[in-house]
């Protein structure tokens, strides 16, 4: 299963304690103060990496700890800093502190953020040896590292997200344009979490379907416009079944624009599906209207295997000179 929201708990070490000891000398077992510092304990750390559903494999432990710092030893020897905790996370991640009110986003593979500090190790005896008291009985104990909880969402970094209607023939597309295997069925919402395709290198996202009122959140709206934020390019898949198919064109263009009016600016494919249902007099009304958008306007069938060979073709010559200019 896709986990895409999660949230977690995390602990930076703490630090060491300092330690009251004294130089081991012949004929003066008390020498003078050598209580060792306490070692810092391990900061914590999140760090973007490439697998998409990272956040999976921590639903069954959400809870992160830092190692801390050691206490001090003899010789005024300090003790082993604690090592620093690396949490990785799906590149594309928000990450909120909730305890602090801080945000970070992590929109780079191999990115790093420190999301917590750890305690600084305490003194050992030695540090408070004054004219006054040169046997000081006194030193500190660390101090606790930073404790909270991070809420981290995904919003994927994919080459080409998939939108429109439920039922519109996205997974149906993705299927057949990569390997991807996601559910498809004849009912709204089959598609409950974003599906996953390579093409060629290049990744596709079918997003789950859209609705009127999804940038206010209805349909669970908002999680899913997150993903198409970040695509490169979108293709606006619409059903030649629907009654209207332009006006189902522009119903979620409008949603898109309300969630994020930067989506206007990505490069966008008009793709219309089922067209075995209709008439060809039909599909050339609504390729004619949609035309009026400027944007490319294609036309598939699920029977007819050259309609999506086409695409294929077309997609992948767009994506490979897009990344080349």
């Amino acid at each position: 299963m896709f986990v895409d929201e999660l949230t977690i708990y995390a602990k930076a070490g703490d630090g060491g304690h300092g330690v009251i000891r004294w130089r081991q000398e012949k004929f003066r077992p008390k020498g003078g103060p050598a209580g060792g510092d306490g070692g810092n304990g391990g900061d914590v750390y999140v760090r973007a990496v490439k697998d998409l559903n990272r956040l999976s494999k921590y639903t069954g432990n959400n809870t992160f700890e830092a190692e801390s710092g050691e206490p001090g030893t003899n010789q005024s020897k300090a003790g082993r800093n604690g090592e620093d905790l690396y949490i990785d996370i799906p590149v594309g991640s928000k990450v909120t502190d909730k305890n602090r009110q801080r945000h970070f986003e992590l929109t780079e593979i191999g990115e790093v953020q420190k999301i917590l500090k750890g305690g600084k190790g305490g003194l050992g005896n030695e540090h408070f040896k004054s004219s006054t008291n040169r046997s000081p009985e006194e030193s500190t104990d660390g101090v606790p590292g930073e404790e909270g909880e991070f809420l981290v969402e995904v919003a994927l970094i994919v080459d080409v997200g998939f939108v429109g209607y439920p039922n519109a023939g996205k997974s149906t597309l993705l299927n057949a344009l990569t390997n991807a295997t996601s559910r498809i069925g004849a009912y709204p919402f089959t598609t409950l979490e974003p599906h996953l395709g390579d093409l060629y290198g290049f990744i596709l996202a079918d997003i789950p379907g859209l609705i009127a009122g999804a940038s206010g959140g209805k349909g669970l709206g908002h999680k899913f416009l997150r993903h198409v934020s970040r695509t490169k390019m979108l293709l606006h898949v619409v059903s030649l079944e629907q009654e209207d198919p332009v006006s189902a064109y522009y119903t979620i263009e409008k949603e898109l624009d309300q969630y994020d009016n930067s989506l206007s600016d990505k490069e966008q494919w008009i793709i219309l599906t089922k067209k075995d249902l209709v008439e060809q007099s039909f599909i050339d009304q609504v390729q004619k209207e949609l035309a009026k958008t400027e944007n490319r306007v294609l036309v598939t069938d699920a029977e007819d295997e050259e309609t999506y060979k086409n695409l294929r073709d077309e997609l992948v010559k767009h994506l490979r000179a897009s990344y080349s200019s």
